[in-house]
């Protein structure tokens, strides 16, 4: 007998089709899910990175060779030409030279040529980094031959290029170097402080004087080639030209004979010659000894001997002698006789007996020559310098009018100078100075002491030189400067309120 199968209700369905229905939305969401992160991708690319990456691509294919500007000149007062540029050859690299295969050939016959250690080489390529689409200078001012034999080897270094260059010059050497200073390239710090300013790895900036209290006028502004080049880094044409703007020229109110002649009284000495207009504080010229040649620091290379001679030299030749704080000794007697008339206590007409030495305070206080000069006027006294006059005024003005003159005449600053950076303040001890030190009040004997510029006073050479401005040009504190801009006394100087006789009397002295 045969049944009759019915179908049962609520039989399950064929498991082959669960989710059939659910499929085609999931593959719908996904096409558009993978479509539009494309789509985002594409866009991150064109619309975000797409400024970078074009400039990747240019980079790759544009080259920028930078030309550095020629630094301005410098002239005296007169036009004559204290420093300049000569055109001279330096070696430059691409900063990705190190990451081909021919870095193995090219480093050690560059290192040869040129006498440069492969290590240093590389460090200079680093220190650009390989992103860098300019050339990197490793070797300034190279000789005939070295440019021969890298010309000659030519197929063995393909990333090497040669190109002009302007070398600072300076053609009256060690005559000028403390006036002048030098230029030299930039140390790490100098240009990670100064990249901000457009300063490039391998820039020289002025480094000492002249050159570094006018950097940005000498300096000029960098020009340069847009190079297109092939695949393999040959230029195929150029873009672009960017001419390099040179430096102003600037004249100094130095007399290049007069700085000759007082380099020439100093050869044999240690110290420095300073010679000042009274009238509005132009330095006419300024010399330091021992000194050094700049030039030097032009090179490259220079050998480890003129290096060691110049940085290490027992008589310290790169210190400029004008600017640093010496005590003024019997020079600072002009103050004192300033401030002795100026007190009310003596007059023009006053006459001192001179001793062999003077006891104050139970110290000794002698004379320079231990015998005395006899009885003195203040003229007198400055024309031998006696000591022990000036002990007796010193000390019966006391430290405090002493003190104020001697602020007066422009001890304890800066002269205002354009080498502030280099220039000392001096030193002009007070009663606070005696209190820290000593422990004690300010003396009679501290007065004696300063009255004849000894004791805790510093003060530099050029801070003596507008001291003595001051009687020379009736009462008036210079301003000393070497920019020959503008010679108007008015500009320059200061009324310091000293009377005529104080003046007159100094001058006679």
């Amino acid at each position: 007998m045969s049944l009759l199968q019915l179908p049962s209700i609520g039989k399950k369905k064929d498991a082959r089709t669960v989710g059939k229905g659910y499929q085609s939305i999931f593959l719908i969401l996904f096409t558009l899910l993978l479509t539009s992160g494309i789509l985002y991708r594409l866009a991150y690319l064109q619309v975000v990175k797409g400024e970078s990456f074009s400039k990747r691509a240019e980079e790759n294919r544009i080259r920028l060779i930078l030309r550095q500007p020629e630094r301005g000149n410098i002239f005296d007062r007169n036009g004559k030409l204290l420093a300049t540029t000569r055109n001279a050859h330096s070696v430059y690299l691409w900063p990705m030279a190190h990451k081909k295969e021919s870095w193995q050939t090219l480093a050690p016959r560059l290192s040869e040529i040129l006498g440069i250690p492969e290590q240093e080489i590389q460090q200079q390529l680093e220190k650009a980094g390989p992103n860098s689409s300019s050339l990197v200078r490793i070797a300034r001012d190279i000789s005939l031959p070295q440019i021969t034999a890298l010309k000659e080897y030519k197929s063995e270094l393909p990333d090497v290029e040669i190109n002009p260059e302007a070398i600072r010059y300076y053609p009256h050497g060690a005559q000028l170097a403390h006036v002048l200073g030098y230029t030299r390239e930039l140390t790490p710090e100098q240009l990670a402080e100064k990249k901000k300013d457009g300063y490039r790895l391998g820039d020289v900036i002025g480094q000492m004087g002249v050159e570094r209290a006018f950097e940005t006028t000498l300096r000029g502004e960098w020009g340069g080639h847009q190079v297109e080049v092939d695949g393999k880094g040959r230029p195929l044409k150029v873009l672009g030209v960017k001419q390099a703007k040179a430096g102003q020229d600037i004249s100094l109110t130095i007399d290049l004979d007069l700085q000759k002649a007082a380099y020439k009284a100093l050869q044999g000495r240690t110290g420095t010659i300073i010679a000042l207009h009274p009238e509005n504080g132009g330095i006419l010229a300024m010399v330091s000894y021992p000194a050094f040649d700049p030039n030097i620091f032009s090179k490259q290379n220079p050998s480890q001997k003129e290096l060691r001679a110049v940085l290490l030299g027992k008589k310290h030749p790169m210190l400029n002698r004008a600017f640093r704080g010496y005590p003024p000794a019997s020079t600072f007697k002009v103050v004192t006789i300033a401030a002795g008339l100026e007190s009310g206590k003596y007059s023009p007409n006053t006459v001192l007996q001179t001793y062999g030495y003077r006891i104050f305070g139970g110290h000794r206080f002698n004379e320079w020559n231990h015998a005395g000069f006899g009885p003195l006027n203040f003229a007198g006294a400055l024309a031998w310098s006696s000591d022990t006059f000036f002990y007796q005024v010193g000390a019966r003005i006391g430290g405090e009018q002493l003190i104020k003159w001697t602020k007066k005449f422009g001890f304890g600053s800066q002269t205002g100078s354009e080498f502030s950076f280099s220039e000392s303040r001096g030193f002009v001890p007070d009663n606070a100075y005696q209190r820290k030190m000593w422990k004690r009040d300010w003396t009679v004997g501290d007065s004696e002491n300063m009255s004849i510029g000894q004791g805790a006073l510093l003060a530099t050479p050029l801070q003596v030189a507008r001291m003595f401005a001051i009687p020379a040009n009736g009462g008036y504190l210079v301003k000393p400067h070497v920019l020959k801009d503008n010679e108007e006394k008015k500009k320059w100087r200061e009324n310091i309120g000293m009377k005529p006789s104080p003046t007159k009397m100094i001058q006679r002295g």
